[in-house]
């Protein structure tokens, strides 16, 4: 079984920096892809960033130049770095990883990001 924790999440004020990070744990034999999500109140779930099994990074429009995502040394974690960040970006985080099979979607708990003066 695979499991999925984020954690990192807190209050920060606007124009602050904050990192999460994600960690996968269980039988894994290989990670097609990592993907941080959010979810504000009332607003459906949007992808903020992805990172494939090669390397390559996309953001949503939204985050570039202010988040970066990236692996960890154990290659079953990753982290989303957050710079200047604006109230909009308040939301619960999700992290999402392909793995063993093209077909396997494995989802983290979430962990609440607040922008807040």
């Amino acid at each position: 079984q695979v499991q999925l924790v984020e954690s990192g999440g807190g209050l920060v004020q606007p124009g602050e920096s904050l990192r999460v990070s994600c960690a996968a744990s269980g039988s894994i034999f290989v990670i097609y892809a990592m993907g941080w999500y959010r979810q504000a109140p009332g607003k459906q779930r949007e992808l903020v960033a992805i990172i494939t099994s090669t390397g390559t990074t996309s953001y949503a429009n939204s985050v570039k130049g202010r988040f970066t995502m990236s692996r960890g040394n154990a290659k079953n974690t990753v982290y989303l770095q957050m710079i200047s960040l604006k109230p909009e970006d308040t939301a619960v985080y999700y992290c999402k990883m392909v793995i063993n099979r093209p077909s396997d979607d494995y989802w983290g708990q979430g962990t609440q990001v607040t922008v807040s003066s």
